[in-house]
């Protein structure tokens, strides 16, 4: 069992605190995110039909829950992992205007996660797609949105001060950037989580890019699937990747936490090259692929923001099951128990 139980942990919110701050927290930072984006909301589906291509595969392992659809002659349908091709599929054909997107509540179950102080097998999250120009798919516009979403971070942060002063803010101004193949050379003997540990507790507050492609190491720093992020075209600094992680340092847990995972997306041709790169070019006849292929698709960047996870940075939690309602494994509710963590 993985559990990091903090000593003398105990919450800054009771109960009833929290749930009042939850809400006041998630009303605040969608809409300074819709503002700062110009976002529109939009409602999404809880499952797809298997073989549309339109469920995300995360790294490729990750079973999705699936079951028969008894008035469309057993036709499978699967819980969505999360909504990175739906959403530019919904934004064509919502006619969307560049400068313009959309962002939705995103509910999964993940039956496959290993279960600890920040994975859950239930996982709701902010995500958001955007319209870009073709001029627009590039590391400086990438920056610029990164910037802004961790505007609307800090600006939230400081709104749950003021509602709740004993939460002292902690984020630094700026989030500092860098490229995983740069982390890898400034801590060539660590593993790719140990340095996310490094750079995290240095600066507070990072966005490593470069997330999917091999490193001089012959290792990805993390693993993407081939069909949304963008992690394969070389960008400005020379390196490969148009993709990145959005991450803080926790105090509580002492290590770094991931809020984002957020790119530009893949054309025709970082899609046909992602495909061939991973082996999975007989993806070409799903739905989504045969759209973004004639090019019936938008041009787009996006990502998805971790909404109990963020909560439980924002609120000061030990456990994201302080802020959700899931299921654990009995010895690590008995665990939490015994040291102050109230697991929802």
């Amino acid at each position: 069992m993985k559990l990091i139980t903090p000593q003398g942990y105990k919450s800054s919110l009771d109960t009833w605190q929290t749930e009042r701050a939850i809400k006041y927290f998630k009303d605040f930072f969608q809409s300074n995110l819709s503002a700062e984006l110009r976002l529109r909301r939009v409602t999404a589906p809880l499952f797809v039909l298997t073989g549309m291509g339109i469920n995300d595969d995360l790294n490729g392992v990750e079973r999705p829950v699936s079951f028969p659809i008894k008035d469309m002659s057993g036709a499978q349908a699967e819980v969505v992992h999360s909504l990175a091709k739906w959403k530019r599929i919904t934004l064509a054909d919502y006619n969307t205007e560049p400068g313009f997107g959309l962002y939705t509540d995103m509910n999964a179950i993940r039956a496959d996660e290993e279960l600890d102080n920040t994975h859950s097998l239930y996982v709701d999250q902010w995500d958001w797609e955007l319209v870009i120009d073709e001029k627009d798919r590039n590391l400086e516009y990438l920056k610029e949105v990164v910037r802004r979403i961790y505007a609307v971070i800090v600006r939230s942060e400081y709104a749950v001060y003021e509602m709740f002063p004993e939460i002292k803010p902690q984020l630094p101004k700026d989030i500092f950037m860098i490229h995983s193949e740069e982390l890898l050379q400034m801590y060539p003997d660590k593993t790719a989580k140990e340095r996310e540990n490094l750079i995290t507790k240095k600066y507070g507050a990072v966005f490593i890019m470069g997330i999917g492609s091999k490193l001089s190491n012959g290792e990805k720093h993390d693993g993407r699937a081939p069909d949304y992020d963008d992690w394969s075209t070389p960008n400005s600094d020379g390196f490969a990747g148009l993709n990145g992680d959005i991450l803080v340092w926790d105090n509580i847990l002492d290590q770094a936490l991931e809020l984002s995972s957020m790119g530009i997306r893949v054309n025709k041709e970082s899609l046909e090259n992602q495909l061939t790169l991973t082996g999975q070019e007989a993806r070409k006849q799903f739905y989504y692929h045969k759209r973004l292929l004639e090019g019936s698709l938008p041009l787009t960047m996006g990502g998805g923001i971790g909404q109990s996870r963020l909560c439980m940075f924002m609120l000061r939690k030990a456990h994201v099951g302080e802020i959700q309602a899931s299921i654990w494994p009995e010895e690590m509710r008995k665990k939490c128990k015994e040291n102050g963590i109230n697991l929802l």
